[in-house]
Parts: structure tokens; sequence; C-alpha cells
């Protein structure tokens, strides 16, 4: 007779888990900086098939085209990370032993999937319309495909910081007022960072030409509005906003007893990623939205969500461990 081994499910710290499920969220950061690339630069229709690009995993001409670099390596990198995604799934369900990480894995996977159908159908639905509708199907799938991918980058971070060290072996007593606070802030970015991906499918980030100032003469309301001056607009107000807050989410770290040192160090990074992120809001402008800036404007604003959502994560740590374990 053969027995089957039990699954060898463990609590405490797995150095091998760990780092990979670091790896694989930092691999997520090149995703999302070549997507932003393609956008920039209007490659996103670079090769008219899916999923092989001209008929081919390694199409002729690619390396020395910048479109097509752009986009197959984007193809590529979201290859990649499905297939890290499904090997993080493997790994926590053979080793984790707490049910709600290896329900946020499948959560992952899940994403990630629907992100390579949504790139996918953008390419096949590319040349279809709805009436009265100026952009096709496939350029509409490009704003959940931007917005989603936010939210996927948030849930790497959350299962990696969840298997580091620092978390298991480690409490982080914050003050409620601090996490609550951190919730609204991730919210808000998440509002923004919406405006910013339907802004910029719909070719508004130079609605309004003209910063800090919205008209020529020195106004701070548009002279004419539609809707893309709307969305340019909506998004200048959503960054004061965000200014404001989030410096405000910095210092109540610094100030609040339980915080740790390393996230008193990440609020300094999060204000420093805030004042790189509006310069370069505002070099858009200046530039007329030149495509290397544009593409750091975004792969900042990813940064900027990652780190408050990886403070405001930490600061739940002490809520989320000491729930009663799920049965597997």
């Amino acid at each position: 007779m053969t027995s089957s081994s039990p699954i060898a499910r463990t609590a405490g710290y797995k150095p091998g888990l760990a780092w990979f499920a670091t790896l694989g969220s930092a691999w997520v950061f090149v995703l999302v900086t070549l997507g932003a690339l393609t956008t920039s630069i209007g490659a996103g229709m670079a090769f008219a098939d899916w999923p092989l690009s001209n008929g081919s995993l390694n199409p002729n001409g690619w390396r020395e085209n910048l479109a097509m670099f752009a986009e197959h390596s984007h193809r590529l990198s979201g290859l990649m990370m499905g297939l890290v995604t499904v090997g993080l799934v493997v790994a926590l369900g053979r080793w984790e032993e707490r049910a709600w990480l290896r329900r946020l894995g499948w959560a992952a996977l899940v994403i990630v999937v629907v992100q390579g159908l949504l790139g996918g159908f953008r390419v096949v639905l590319n040349d279809w319309y709805l009436p009265g509708v100026a952009m096709s199907v496939g350029e509409m799938l490009r704003i959940p495909h931007g917005i989603l991918a936010q939210l996927y980058v948030c849930l790497l971070l959350a299962i990696a910081v969840a298997c580091s060290r620092l978390w298991i072996e480690r409490a982080v007593p914050v003050a409620p007022s601090l996490r609550r606070y951190g919730l609204l802030c991730c919210g808000l970015l998440l509002v923004q960072l919406t405006i910013a991906a339907t802004m910029r499918h719909n070719q508004a980030g130079l609605a309004i030409p003209h910063f800090p100032y919205s008209t020529r003469q020195g106004g701070w309301l548009p002279a004419e509005w539609d809707f893309r001056v709307a969305l340019n607009f909506a998004h200048r107000v959503m960054a004061v906003v965000l200014t404001g807050t989030l410096c405000g989410f910095a210092w109540r770290i610094h100030t609040d007893r339980g915080a740790t040192l390393l996230m008193r160090l990440g609020a300094t990074l999060l204000v420093t990623l805030l004042s790189l992120q509006i310069l370069l809001g505002a070099e858009i402008i200046w530039t007329m939205r030149a495509p290397d800036v544009t593409t750091g404007h975004v792969a900042v604003g990813a940064l900027l969500l990652a780190a408050t959502f990886l403070l405001t994560w930490l600061a739940y740590r002490d809520r989320i461990e000491t729930r009663p374990a799920s049965t597997p």
C-alpha cells in the first residue's frame, strides 16, 4: 500500500518562500514600467495579433524597432509574471500555514489571468466600435488594464511582506487612527490612478497645456471645458489633495510610538517619491509629454502607491495576525 504524505505546512519564517515572493513583487515593477513605455510611445498596436507577435514568440526585428521592442517586451514580461504567480500559488499551497495568505495568492493569480486577457482583447478588439463611442472596445480596455495592474502590485507586495521575517517575528502596535488614515490615503491614490489611466488613454495629458496655472494668463480654472479638460483638471486637484494627505500620513507615522524604524524610513521615502512625482507631472507639461518623462511619472506613481500600501499593510499587521486561524 502507498500512502500520500501530508502537506508540510508550517508556521514561521521560510527564507526560500520569502525571497521568491520578494523577487516576484520586484519583477512586477518591470512589467508596469514596460507597460507605461508602451502607452507613452503609442506602441500598443505594434503587433496586430495576439497571443503571438506577428505569429511568433520571437518576431523579426523586434529588438531594433522601439515600438516593437516595448510591446513585445511587455508581453514577455507579462508571461513571466504569470509563471511567477503560478509558482507562488503552488509554493504557498505547499508550505504556508496561513489560509488567508494562500487565498491572497489565488487572488493574485486570478488578477494576472484577467490582466492577460484584457491585454489580449485590447489588441483583438481594436477595430470594434460601439455606436456613438469614439474609442474602440480595444482602446477602452486599456483603462481597466491599467487600473487592475495597480491592484496586482499591491497584492504581490502584501504577500511578499507577509512572508518576511519582519512581519512574522515582530509586532507593530500602532494607533488605530494611523491604520484608518493609511486606508484613506490608499483609497485616494487609487482614485487618482483611475483618473490618470482614463486621462492617459483619452489623450488628455496636455488638455491643459500650462503649469501650475490652467491658462496662459495665470488663471487657476480652465477658460474652456470639455471632457478631456475636466479629466486633466481633476487629476491636478487630486494631486493637491494627495499632497496634503500623504504628508499628513508621513507625519503621523513619525509621531506614532508604535511605528518601527523601517516604517519611519518608509514615511521619509513616501515624501521623497511624492516630491519626485509632482516634479515629473510638471515636466510632462513643460516637455510637451516627452515619452521618458511620462513613463517615469507612471512608474513613480506605482512606487508611490506601493510605499503607501506597504506602510498601511504593516500598520495592520497585528490585527491581521491576531485573528483566529482559518481552517485550510
